[in-house]
């Protein structure tokens, strides 16, 4: 409790206000620490109600996690540990009749001394405590009837409810089949493989609550590699005796001379001619035609000036404006085929979220004056390729990358590739589901500060 009555949570460095509270509730909230029965604050005191603002503030930070605990011994048996903002443990109904088994997208894993129960499609991860447990979630490799698993163990009802709010397990119909993958209950969950959803999820903010970007979680384990390899052993031909005295060519001097911007001259932004410009350049629609298959429908395939797997061209871009002379500050999304720019409505926090996120991403000194989120629509790329779906888009993200790096240097602005996103911000704003279309990357675009000059 702070000295004005506030109350305030701190983990290492990190602290958030939680407004002003009782010191009754401060005394209650000390429960906390141990465990706070749920059914605790659920009356109609003002104690109670109390409690349950302070826990419900606590949870939306992701500063809470949940026991489920044996009726006997209370030793717990699963702890959930939320994965999304906002994370509240809710039971799906379920009833004796019903069949339920688990998502193909769920894995269970060892994590240091604990096993793990998780999928990139819940908000939650349950660590669990009970082997038992264990053997009843292998069991629902296949469907199980809800009536068998309560013959078992009965302490297991209540964390299947929850499972199946986290799209852990899924309840089935009477008309679907074993191991179906339309069972999901989402269309375009079917284009997804298992590895790929995972990898989508865990290499993004907004799904997940590990640690993210660089933390040097190794530095004092492992020392770091060297910046150039040492050579192979063997005989060496030296190449660089057959180099020209000539000048070099207008390409290779581009090259030589991208790099990463960071501080942006907010004096003189970049301008909406110079956007145009920009995208007209690295991601304008070139040309479209139709391409038949041996099976199934024809499909549309179009040229842009970036290399894309199987000319899926997947990607689409979502701009944020905070700073570019001649264009309202605001959320874009860039129409490739028709060359314009669109309006999304969006709040300014949310923009202000964005472009926050992506200055410290980058480390920068101030926001970027135009955000560029690279978004890929996942199925128009998964419908070909199997296992290799996602990768390939990664590949597309660095292809599309460096095309912005070299447009940028070539037309006198800076720019800087950004490695962490946020897929639920993403999703809260546009209102897309993180599966079906969602950011793989960003790119920070404006007019670079001149350095000083030295005397």
């Amino acid at each position: 409790m702070q000295a004005d009555g506030n109350i305030a949570a701190f983990a290492g460095d990190y602290s958030v206000g939680l407004g002003p509270f009782s010191a009754a509730a401060m005394e209650h909230a000390k429960h906390l620490t141990t465990g706070l029965p749920l059914a605790s604050f659920a009356g109609k005191t003002a104690l109670a109600r109390e409690i349950d603002v302070l826990v419900h503030r606590l949870a939306q930070h992701g500063l809470l996690e949940y026991r489920l605990s044996s009726p006997r011994d209370r030793q717990d048996l699963v702890v959930i540990e939320p994965q999304v903002p906002e994370y509240w443990p809710q039971r799906a109904k379920l009833a004796e009749s019903d069949t339920v088994v688990l998502s193909r997208f769920a894995y269970l894993r060892r994590r240091g001394n604990e096993m793990v129960l998780e999928s990139p499609r819940a908000g939650a991860l349950f660590r669990v405590s009970d082997p038992a447990i264990t053997a009843i979630l292998s069991a629902l490799s296949r469907p199980q009837k809800i009536s068998k698993l309560h013959r078992h163990a009965a302490s297991f009802i209540d964390l299947a409810a929850l499972l199946l709010d986290c799209q852990i397990l899924l309840k089935l119909g009477r008309k679907d089949g074993d191991g179906l993958r339309l069972n999901e209950g989402d269309g375009n969950l079917v284009l997804w493989d298992f590895h790929d959803l995972v990898f989508h999820t865990r290499s993004t903010e907004g799904r997940q609550a590990n640690p993210i970007g660089g933390t040097f979680t190794y530095a004092e384990a492992v020392p770091p590699l060297p910046a150039v390899r040492p050579p192979w052993p063997g005989k060496k031909i030296d190449l660089r005796k057959f180099l020209t005295l000539e000048p070099i060519s207008g390409f290779a001097k581009l090259l030589r001379e991208r790099h990463s911007t960071r501080d942006f001259d907010d004096q003189h932004p970049v301008t909406l001619a110079e956007l145009a410009q920009f995208l007209d350049t690295t991601a304008r629609v070139l040309s479209e035609w139709n391409s038949g298959i041996d099976f199934g429908p024809a499909a549309t395939y179009t040229t842009r000036p970036y290399p894309s797997a199987g000319s899926a061209y997947e990607l689409e871009l979502y701009l944020a404006v905070s700073n570019c002379e001649g264009l309202a500050r605001g959320l874009y999304h860039y129409d490739a085929g028709g060359h314009a720019l669109v309006a999304i409505g969006t709040s300014a926090k949310q923009l202000q979220a964005l472009s926050t996120a992506a200055e410290l991403a980058m480390g920068a000194p101030g926001p970027p004056q135009i955000l560029i989120t690279i978004a890929a629509r996942f199925g128009r790329i998964s419908w070909k390729y199997s296992s290799i779906a996602y990768s390939l888009i990664l590949k597309d993200v660095g292809a599309m990358i460096q095309t912005f790096y070299l447009a940028a240097t070539d037309m006198g602005l800076g720019g800087c590739a950004i490695g962490t996103t946020n897929i639920d911000l993403f999703a809260k704003i546009t209102g897309l589901e993180f599966h079906v279309e969602s950011p793989v990357g960003q790119f920070a675009l404006g007019r670079g500060k001149t350095p000083p000059a030295s005397s």
